[in-house]
């Protein structure tokens, strides 16, 4: 076997055996992250956030926390808050939040680098919503803010662009629903307008959602768009560091980023984690697996926790910045995130470095020394995770109504006449689960006004 096969093989193996490490807890983290997307209220949160208050950051920081990985999404859904009326630095902090303070983002750095980076993240996470706060609150260009937020809202009217009510991403005229107040509503995607159907249908708190199948569509719909956003940046880096790992030598590393000790090479790490960063096109979460061939390559501490820090400034997601607010707002942000990155991981080393818990890499098997597939507690995470999956791909393709002729006049669900049914005044309804239909009988008047067919286009009318 030729060299070059052979070391593109290894590199396959590293990547995916990454990958297979992970998958487990990239899946328990993306359900818990979707259920919190569903049941946790974020109506006003523009509201909330239009102050640049200690009050507006610290709720900017928890709602981030509660929402997406993705930094795309992260990014159109702080669009959204902006031209709403929410503040820049909560707008900034929330992008922070969503992107560093997440379940399945902290369990992939437990996994793959070990406790001591989560800490990192965590608690680095924190300093870099006060650092760039401070930094905002020093520099913000208040009267430029406020001219681009009536230019985005302007275009966006030119342009008939309508936000989906469901998730706040950007609506579509191919899914439409006219209410019976004769308003229009555009969705992103037929999940999302299947999910409004259900909620203005539905009754009752997120107990009584999760005995019906139209809560659990609701759950499993979300679970599949996190997925959607962030799939391609995950398994690109996962594949990514392989190849890094096995064809970068190791005097490229040595080159980028100064040997030694001391604030002057602390520094340069941080700095060059960034910057490295910025080029290298992989954001989300398939920066993590990156970071581990950072910190196999030999880079310091400082410099791969700052790397893992910055994927809201990759070269694609500057670029979204600058279609959504312009360049000059484009390289404010751009100037903020990179200071403020490359400060607190230079500030996470020095912490670390004080309390001597800065992990050893030497201590450890390396990339290629370390063997995936075995018969072993990721084994079985993983068999659990992929049949959670697969039931939630079950339970959504069965929500978009294949035969959807029926839809449950309690919570929504699309069901046909193989299902539970009842009859009142001389109609009948299907339900989705026998829960549904003893909470109908129980109140019939409540629920008969929605009528108990399904609609099979894309308009028609919501109650």
């Amino acid at each position: 076997m030729s060299p070059l096969l052979e070391n593109t093989l290894e590199a396959l193996r590293i990547g995916v055996g990454f990958l297979w490490t992970a998958a487990w807890a990239i899946i328990m983290g993306l359900t818990v992250t979707s259920l919190v997307q569903v049941y946790v209220s974020k109506e006003r949160m523009a509201a909330v956030l239009g102050s640049g208050d200690l009050d507006g950051l610290a709720k900017a920081t928890l709602f981030g926390a509660a929402s997406s990985g993705c930094s795309f999404g992260a990014v159109a859904i702080g669009k959204g808050l902006f031209k709403k009326g929410a503040h820049a630095v909560n707008v900034l902090a929330f992008m922070f939040a969503s992107t560093n303070l997440i379940v399945e983002l902290g369990l992939m750095i437990l996994i793959l680098l070990g406790w001591e980076f989560l800490v990192a993240e965590l608690l680095g996470g924190l300093v870099l919503i006060a650092v760039m706060a401070g930094i905002v609150h020093l520099t913000l260009p208040e009267s430029l803010f406020a001219e681009v937020r009536e230019t985005l809202a302007e275009r966006d009217r030119e342009h008939g662009v309508t936000e989906d009510p469901t998730c706040g991403m950007a609506g579509s005229d191919e899914y439409t629903i006219t209410t019976d107040d004769g308003e229009t509503l555009q969705f992103c995607s037929e999940g999302c307008m299947e999910t409004y159907r259900q909620q203005t249908t539905a009754a009752g708190g997120w107990r009584a959602d999760l005995q019906s199948w139209g809560g659990w569509y609701r759950l499993a719909n979300q679970y599949r768009k996190e997925w959607s956003m962030i799939w391609t940046d995950v398994v690109a880096g996962f594949l990514v560091s392989g190849f890094v790992i096995v064809f970068v030598p190791q005097w490229v590393w040595n080159a980028l980023f100064l040997q030694g000790d001391g604030l002057l090479v602390t520094a340069e790490n941080a700095v060059m984690g960034v910057a490295i960063a910025v080029v290298s096109f992989v954001g989300s979460m398939g920066n993590v697996p990156f970071a581990v061939a950072l910190w196999g390559g030999g880079v310091s501490f400082a410099g791969v926790i700052a790397f893992v820090y910055a994927d809201l400034i990759t070269i694609p997601v500057l670029n979204v910045y600058r279609k959504y607010y312009g360049w000059t707002v484009m390289l404010y942000i751009f100037g903020v995130f990179f200071v403020t990155m490359a400060f607190t991981g230079f500030l996470m080393e020095e912490l670390f470095s004080a309390l001597d818990v800065v992990p050893n890499l030497a201590g450890g098997q390396t990339a290629t020394e370390q063997t995936y597939f075995e018969l072993n507690y990721t084994f079985y995470l993983n068999i659990l995770a992929v049949a959670l999956s697969g039931f939630l791909l079950y339970v959504y393709r069965r929500g978009l109504g294949a035969p959807g002729e029926y839809r449950d006049p309690v919570c929504g669900m699309r069901a046909d006449e193989s299902d539970p049914a009842a009859t009142h005044r001389d109609e009948t309804f299907h339900f989705c689960s026998s829960t549904c239909k003893r909470a109908f009988e129980t109140d019939p008047e409540e629920y008969a006004a929605h009528g108990p067919m399904a609609s099979a286009g894309g308009h028609d009318h919501a109650h």
